[in-house]
């Protein structure tokens, strides 16, 4: 079967004389295209959809034999934090004995072994489905997917069944053309998650996520925070941050406890909360989130790089003027010398931020490197300029 999907740039109908030569035996479009112009022999059935992405996705369910409904699955969505918190989670449940799978940002991972290299945060709906398939193959219990709002948006996770739904946090970034038009979008379509969700987590201290809970009022909710009163709460008095971790405690189980987690920053102590309360809706112990989190890497994010000249070196993935900052804070909370930062934008994706992160870089940091980073089809000069024209005149 052939799904003509229309993409940003191509439409799927240009490829369906290519897709019957390649052997398709049926063919799917929208109610838009004339069949009768497309020249297709009646042997071959074209069937009109009102969304071909949708189609897509049920239809890929339905030949991987829905596998999101054989084992526990949990969707991570928010502006920040996603990729974190899944690898935390992912450590807790392993540690309290699960087969976990995940499907993120990075890569595939299936019952402890990575299946291969990822290069979007949530895959397309028909990939989604046989990663899926192959955990159940595996006897994976727990599944753990991050999810993109464009992946709502784009109909790539329609048909998971999930269980949990995490929503860490949420400020501006994918408002563009050909993304998001608004952030009252940006913030529904990361909203569909945890309405098709069974129970949710949000963090009580982002004021926009805080309000799912009236949004959602039937739907079972955990909330974590540090600021404000929720299930799993780090006492602020108690926080502390280094250049290297992150050590709090939370009222858990009756108990007060002490969690460390070795990534450093503010944001980590949320990200750590959010994958504890996630996974208190499956019975983890206090010892073994402990344990999980005390020596947990996770690739880019706040990732500490040996060096023989002994200083501190961390990549992030920081995209958004408010994970720059977060990260940039962090650091100054503790840097003893200068704070260098070297970063880019990528191109064909919101230029509103970037004079915004330019800002804060040439505030937060003593010196700023400005690099090129996934320029797509933009002029890369065009993309510095636009950092660096309302902050920095005279450079």
């Amino acid at each position: 079967m052939f799904i003509a999907i229309n993409g940003f740039s191509k439409n799927g109908v240009e490829f369906i004389p290519s897709a019957i030569e390649n052997g398709a035996k049926a063919i799917i479009v929208e109610p838009d295209v004339d069949i009768h112009s497309l020249n297709i022999s009646s042997e071959i059935p074209v069937i009109s959809v009102e969304n071909t992405r949708k189609a897509l996705a049920q239809v890929a369910c339905e030949f991987y034999e829905h596998p999101s409904k054989k084992l526990k699955l949990i969707g991570v969505t928010g502006t920040k934090g996603k990729t974190t918190t899944t690898f935390m989670i992912k450590s807790i449940l392993e540690e309290h004995g699960y087969k976990v799978g995940l499907i993120g940002s990075i890569a595939v991972y299936i019952n402890g072994k990575k299946i291969e290299d990822t290069d979007r945060t949530t895959p397309e709906s028909i990939e989604i489905q046989k990663y899926l398939n192959q955990m159940v193959q595996q006897e994976t219990e727990v599944a753990i997917l991050e999810v993109s709002s464009q992946a709502t948006k784009l109909e790539r996770v329609t048909g998971c069944n999930f269980d949990i739904g995490v929503f860490t946090n949420l400020s501006e970034d994918h408002i563009s053309p050909k993304e998001h038009p608004n952030m009252e979008d940006y913030f529904n379509c990361k909203l569909q998650l945890l309405k098709m969700a069974k129970c949710g987590v949000i963090n009580q201290d982002d004021e926009k996520v805080r309000t799912i809970q009236e949004l959602l009022p039937n739907k079972p909710i955990k909330t974590f925070g540090i600021d404000h009163t929720a299930d799993i709460q780090a006492n602020s008095k108690d926080v502390i941050i280094t250049d290297s971790a992150i050590d709090f405690t939370i009222h858990y189980q009756g108990k007060q406890e002490q969690i460390e987690a070795s990534i450093p920053g503010k944001f980590s102590v949320y990200n750590a909360l959010g994958a504890i309360t996630a996974c208190a809706y499956l019975d983890v112990t206090a010892d073994e989130i402990r344990t999980a989190l005390k020596d947990l890497k996770v690739l880019g994010r706040s990732e500490l790089v040996p060096n023989p000249l002994g200083i501190t070196i961390m990549i992030d993935y920081a995209h958004t003027p408010s994970s720059l900052e977060s990260i940039l804070t962090a650091v100054n909370s503790y840097a003893k010398g200068r704070v260098i930062c070297a970063w880019g934008v990528g191109g064909d994706r919101d230029s509103a931020k970037r004079p915004i992160m330019g800002e804060i870089s040439g505030r937060l940091a003593d010196f700023t490197v400005l690099m090129s980073d996934q320029v797509r089809t933009e002029d890369p000069l065009k993309i510095l300029k636009e950092i660096e024209v309302r902050h920095y005149p005279n450079w």
